[in-house]
């Protein structure tokens, strides 16, 4: 098999040719190899192989829907067992970190037959919605080498895009698993609160706002790996309701005509890109020809205030993540990110009685998403406020790192996020990505599929939001949309 011949299929295709014994696993891995060697170097996209390690597995291969195909994990909270990860942080990679087990989602990817030939670049702590971690560096778009591929899936999205592998593990805590398939042109899913396992470090991730998954090509793909993940853990809180069939039976049957409400404006009233825009109206478009009712509305809900609690909940998780890592493996606090440390500042000030009163405001934004899918089934708006950002765009200002090791000198961050420029730091971090969070606090079901390309051919994904426990309808539109306008063939304008 050539590489021309190799990008034309999914995952599942390619494990059909190795069931059906007209490509080899070893062949397939040879060729993921080969790609990865040939593009890595300009992507930056895998920073910690296990070529040695895939290819000794495929001694005693594993049965399953994915047996033989080339698989990546996200350097962040997907363990491997023997191998080193660093979370994207100098913490972790001055003083190697080797797992001492495997992951329970990495478990179930193994079983499908997968194999793993490395882990993604990720910004430090999965923290930041691009990747460009100083551990590692920026990693680039395929679509543009100039671009950034979003994050904290960046590493992932970028070698799925390239054709490194049709899929690979990627995670969501507050769209990363949706902004890099936005930016990179593919089809991503985050399932609802509790649908997929974490273990065995905690039970669940922010609450149950972080979620795992895959990036793909295809949404066959996502199902069958959906269908292989799905359930709880030794380690889940709670089990969520199982469906009542496969998710890649559920794809092979069409939706019902669906009532879908869609959106164009930013939730925190940043600026959105003419390009965000169209791809929603082109999207609305094309789901009115596949016979569905869409209507322009939007939930009742104060944006600027859920994003002034999800970053509350987000700086918390950092600070308790720094302090572990400063715990755990002896890290100081030159091993983090300037960035990293005044965040994880802020957050190490919430009180108790603030950090509780926000957990209790995503029951009131659950609640209120819950009476707008009274009215509609789905909620359409966009994914990214706009194409992926240059690489270095998104970065703090040379200018203000001097400000801030001044404020962690005299233990003023805090401060920041208790005065008035509370609402700029919320704005200036999310005014990229402001349409994501609201999925993950809530534990809803969300997607972002490829169905627009600029005039620059840089991509942009339309973002579906579902009622809870609906990953099955959204596949099902996805897989309707896929094959009304198919996305394959454009990784074929991919050129590296």
């Amino acid at each position: 098999m050539k590489f021309s011949e190799y990008i034309q299929y999914d995952g599942l295709g390619l494990a059909q040719l190795v069931q059906q014994k007209q490509v080899q696993a070893h062949e397939l891995l040879e060729l993921a190899i080969a790609r990865s060697e040939a593009v890595n170097p300009k992507l930056n996209a895998i920073t910690i192989k296990t070529f040695e390690q895939a290819k000794a597995k495929l001694d005693n291969p594993t049965a399953g829907p994915f047996s033989g195909v080339p698989f990546l994990l996200k350097d962040l909270h997907q363990d491997y067992a023997g191998i080193v990860s660093s979370y994207g942080s100098n913490s972790l990679k001055r003083k190697p970190y080797v797992a001492e087990q495997t992951a329970e989602i990495v478990k179930r990817w193994e079983n499908t037959g997968v194999s793993i030939l490395g882990l993604t670049n990720s910004p430090e702590f999965g923290i930041k919605g691009i990747t460009e971690p100083d551990a590692w560096g920026s990693c680039h778009n395929p679509w543009n080498l100039q671009h950034n591929t979003g994050g904290s899936s960046g590493g992932a999205a970028s070698a799925v895009a390239a054709g490194i592998v049709p899929l690979a593990g990627a995670s969501d805590g507050g769209g990363s698993i949706r902004i890099p398939a936005s930016y990179c042109g593919l089809f991503g899913l985050k399932p609802s609160r509790g649908r997929t396992p974490w273990g065995p470090h905690f039970s669940e991730a922010m609450h149950g706002a972080a979620m795992q998954h895959v990036l793909a090509k295809s949404v066959r793909d996502s199902a069958a790996m959906l269908d292989a993940s799905h359930g709880s853990g030794p380690f889940s809180t709670f089990n969520i309701a199982a469906p009542e069939q496969s998710y890649l039976d559920q794809i092979t049957q069409a939706p019902r005509p669906l009532r879908i409400a869609f959106s164009t404006q930013s939730p925190i009233t940043t600026k959105v890109s003419k390009d965000a825009v169209a791809a929603v109206l082109h999207s609305a478009k094309l789901l009115e020809s596949l016979g569905h009712d869409v209507v322009e509305d939007q939930p009742k809900i104060d944006g600027l205030a859920l994003a002034k609690d999800f970053l509350r909940t987000w700086f918390s998780q950092c600070a308790h993540t720094v302090q572990q890592i400063k715990k755990q493996h002896g890290a100081s606090d030159r091993d983090f990110e300037i960035d990293t440390r005044v965040i994880a500042a802020m957050g190490a000030k919430v009180s108790a009685i603030d950090y509780i009163e926000t957990l209790n405001n995503w029951g009131h934004y659950s609640a209120q998403m819950n009476q707008f899918f009274q009215h509609y089934d789905l909620y359409l708006l966009p994914a990214t406020a706009s194409v992926a950002p240059k690489n270095g765009e998104v970065k703090t200002p040379k200018w203000q790192v001097p400000l801030m090791h001044s404020l962690l000198k005299f233990d003023q961050a805090h401060r920041l996020a208790h005065s008035h420029l509370f609402e700029f730091i919320v704005k200036n971090n999310l005014k990229w990505v402001p349409f994501t969070q609201l999925a993950n606090i809530t534990g809803l079901p969300a997607m972002s599929v490829p169905l627009y390309w600029n005039k620059e051919h840089l991509p942009i994904g339309s973002q579906f939001i579902a009622p809870f426990g609906a990953e099955g309808l959204l596949l099902q539109l996805a897989t309707q949309l896929e094959q009304a306008q198919p996305w394959m063939p454009q990784y074929q304008n991919i050129k590296l």
